[in-house]
């Protein structure tokens, strides 16, 4: 009887399924079944489970000579806290998980046998979760729940590895309908695609580990060979991650509290977290400031209400960073006498740095290179060669006759720099036209077999560091930092780290390493941007200001960019930044109200980028640095609607914003109609005026006009409005001035640089409009035209609607 029911209880024991692993936090439960896929990740407060059932998610897989492989078996130690998963042919990953309130941690112990094993992948986890996807900080999100996953060290790429030289896909994936295209070439971004990918049924969340034991040759820097050299950073031991599950709400609060937690970079402004604080996308003044005009660029920041200026190019050299002692003679000591007087006004000043980059009059180039300077790779020489020996033979060419992104062609022997013009075309393998004692080195015999390194260098016309350099040279930034108090920076040229041949891990330890170098006081308050983004990164930015002033007008140079940037930012949890604007001594109040109310509808911050001949070259310079302080003060704030931000995202609209004598401030939409008025030959007698057709949003609506002579002077202005209502301008405009009518009983002359020439009356004013379609002629003779040039008037008729305070 006994052994009857002992058979039945073995017999269901065989066919029961073994419990599922549960860890949990405050807000969330992942599960994992008896193989270490994952079941469930469900929201606490719905109990609804996110996870996609239409793939499976591993918690962990392992790349073993080029095959994926997937555990077989999942057994957890409750008491000590540590998962095992087994995977074919006998190897095992122990995985350390702890339970936190905000997250779960999964931290890598060992793998065994683990020579074979060129990396682990953490996920892809799916989750049906599709309304907001950040590619780059690791969320997936819908209006009541975000799953995300968080890189706990720089090794963990967030991402997966699409690619050996692990630069993850630098496209916007949102704007293709195949979310698996993951092909660059596509438009230009300055992010990746990383720890989320969206999906047809949802996202996936994920990351990964490379074993870097041993030297690589991958695609690279422009390459198709290049040596991505061993690392000895613990291998896949010490990967790391955190997942987590919350209310969508909640959702930068518990990266915060993970960053806290785990011990991540968690930089504060005044106490606040970089990125709650109003701080971290506040606008800011580039002018190259010096010890003799310092006060002078403060001046002009305090006009505009910004508590930050920032320097374009101090430095001497890049890779060291001395100063140039055109800007400061006092060198670092001059800085921070600098830095002194701005902390006085409340400003705090910055620098731009080029990251990686070297010049090769930098002292690691010149006299004598440095031996940690970045190499594509190497051949030796076949032969012994003499120190004014022209042409260089080579073993194997096959790093030296790579020519795209190779822009020095720099060829380093012990303590030589060689530049050579062309490799030969077959065996036996030279360097051809070469250039001895390049960049100040000392030309010298070379023995047979010597090893020949190609350098990799950038379109700058400089060279790069390796990751031992790229450490020393963030180092020497963070010193300058330290020593003067400079607390602003951009680390343009970011990308450079890539060769390192560590791909976005290369960024990663480059930022790292700067900051772990900061000062306490440093680390307390320090305004970081970059020219790329990144997943671990993520936590040491404080924005990214994308978008350059230098490729067209004021309004037209990146537009579209700028603006596809800001839906970047949101669904990434950064601030808004709509890039630099070029500040001129033509620059109008109309294009800086358009700047305004563009940064007023995303709530995001600019740089204006001025030069003292700029500054005192505009006559309206004073009128337009206080607009921007207006402007800037209200959108800080919040005191703009979020009905009328919305409007304001519409490139077309223009908004302007004045304080009322009652000392509120009133904000009025106005609506711009530009039209051309073009110099005519018609027979005798045949009207030349142009004919234009004006909207008005409401009856009597205050209009203003602007006309700007462009090849000729006008004489002889005149408005006729719906055939009826004349207005007529005794003046005579040369060219490029511009006539301005505001209202009243008078119009105001400029010449290009904005300087009042003079105010002439308008006896007809004040100008309005009807509601609806109203027609508006418009007449000027032209005199004096430039030769070979069609005179015209440049004319814009600004229609006011009625003024709202806020």
């Amino acid at each position: 009887m006994h052994l009857r029911f002992l058979f039945l209880w073995l017999l269901c024991s065989a066919f029961q399924t073994p419990a599922p692993i549960v860890f949990q936090t405050e807000t969330c439960r992942i599960a994992l079944d008896a193989s270490g896929r994952l079941t469930e990740w469900t929201d606490l407060d719905s109990q609804t489970n996110y996870l996609a059932q239409e793939q499976a998610s591993w918690l962990l897989s392992l790349m073993i000579r080029d095959s994926l492989y997937r555990p077989v078996g999942a057994q957890y130690q409750k008491a000590k806290k540590t998962l095992t998963l087994r995977f074919p042919e006998g190897r095992t990953a122990e995985i350390r998980v702890k339970e936190q309130a905000s997250h779960l941690s999964f931290e890598l112990l060992k793998v065994s046998n683990d020579q074979e094993v060129a990396l682990a992948v953490w996920g892809p986890y799916g989750v049906t979760l599709k309304e907001s996807i950040g590619e780059t900080v690791g969320i997936a999100q819908n209006a009541t729940f975000t799953a995300g996953i968080q890189a706990l060290n720089p090794k963990t790429l967030g991402g997966y590895p699409w690619k050996d030289n692990d630069h993850l896909p630098q496209i916007d994936v949102f704007e293709q309908e195949d979310y698996e295209d993951l092909q660059e070439g596509k438009r230009w971004v300055l992010y990746s695609v990383e720890a989320a990918k969206p999906t047809r049924f949802g996202a996936t969340l994920q990351a990964y580990v490379r074993n870097r034991r041993e030297d690589r040759v991958i695609e690279n820097w422009g390459h198709q060979r290049y040596v991505a050299p061993a690392l000895n950073d613990g291998g896949l031991k010490g990967s790391a991650i955190a997942l987590f599950g919350c209310p969508s709400g909640k959702t930068l609060e518990t990266i915060g509290a993970i960053e806290l937690a785990e011990g991540l970079p968690h930089p504060t402004i005044n106490g606040e977290w970089i990125k709650t604080s109003p701080i971290a996308n506040t606008s800011y003044l580039i002018m190259d400031f010096d010890e003799s005009n310092v006060d002078q660029c403060l001046d002009y920041a305090e006009r505009a209400g910004m508590h930050y200026l920032y320097h374009g190019s101090p430095f001497k050299t890049w890779g060291h960073y001395e100063l140039s002692p055109l800007f400061f003679p006092n060198s670092k000591a001059g800085l921070k006498a600098c830095v002194q007087k701005a902390e006085k006004r409340g400003i705090s000043l910055g620098t731009h740095t080029l990251s990686n980059f070297i010049n090769t009059e930098d002292a690691y180039v010149s006299p004598v290179p440095d031996k940690r300077l970045a190499k594509t790779g190497s051949s030796v020489l076949s032969q012994a060669i003499y120190a004014t020996q022209k042409d260089i033979p080579v073993d194997q060419p096959d790093f030296f006759n790579q020519m795209d992104n190779n822009t020095l062609h720099g060829v380093q022997i012990g303590e030589e720099i060689i530049r050579y013009g062309r490799v030969s075309e077959q065996a036996p393998w030279m360097l051809l036209d070469c250039e001895r004692g390049a960049f100040g080195t000392r030309a010298t015999a070379h023995a047979k077999g010597a090893t020949a390194f190609k350098l990799t260098d950038h379109a700058y016309q400089v060279f790069l560091g390796d990751a031992a350099l790229n450490k020393e040279i963030a180092e020497n930034v963070a010193d300058l930092f330290n020593e003067t108090g400079v607390r602003m920076l951009d680390f343009d040229g970011l990308e450079g780290a890539h060769s390192t041949g560590l791909g976005n891990y290369g960024e990663a330890l480059f930022a790292q390493a700067w900051y772990d170098r900061l000062n306490s006081d440093l680390k307390s308050h320090f305004v970081l941007g970059a020219s790329r983004s990144g997943h671990y990164f993520w936590h040491l930015y404080s924005r990214m200001n994308w978008g350059e002033p230098w490729y067209a007008g004021f309004r037209e140079s990146q537009t579209e960019y700028r603006m596809l940037n800001q839906k970047y930012f949101k669904r990434n949890l950064m601030p808004g930044m709509l890039g630099w604007f070029k500040f001129t001594a033509g620059t109008t109040l109309e294009d800086i109200e358009w700047l305004m109310t563009r940064s007023a509808a995303y709530n995001a911050g600019f740089c204006l980028v001025m030069d003292l001949p700029a500054a005192e070259g505009n006559g309206m310079c004073n009128k337009l640095l206080e607009t921007i302080r207006l402007w800037e003060s209200a959108r800080l704030k919040g005191q703009f609607p979020v009905r009328v931000c919305e409007r304001m995202k519409d490139l077309s609209t223009e908004f302007r914003l004045e304080k009322g004598a009652d000392g509120q401030l009133y904000l009025t939409e106005i609506f711009s109609h530009k039209f051309k008025h073009v110099s005519k030959v018609r027979q005798p007698g045949e009207p030349l005026f142009s004919t234009f057709e004006v909207k008005s949003p409401m009856p009597q609506a205050l209009t203003e006009l602007i006309v700007t002579a462009n090849g000729a002077d006008l004489t002889n202005l005149k408005w006729e409005i719906n055939r009826s209502k004349q207005m007529r301008m005794n003046v005579t405009l040369k060219k490029g001035y511009t006539l301005k009518y505001t209202g009243g009983q008078e119009a105001r002359v400029y010449d290009a640089q904005w300087h009042l020439l003079e105010t002439i009356p308008v006896l007809d004013g004040p100008l309005v409009l009807p509601a609806g379609s109203n027609t508006v002629l418009f007449d000027a003779r032209f005199a004096n035209p430039d030769p070979g040039v069609e005179p015209f008037a440049q004319v814009e008729i600004r229609v006011l609607d009625v003024e709202r305070r806020l």
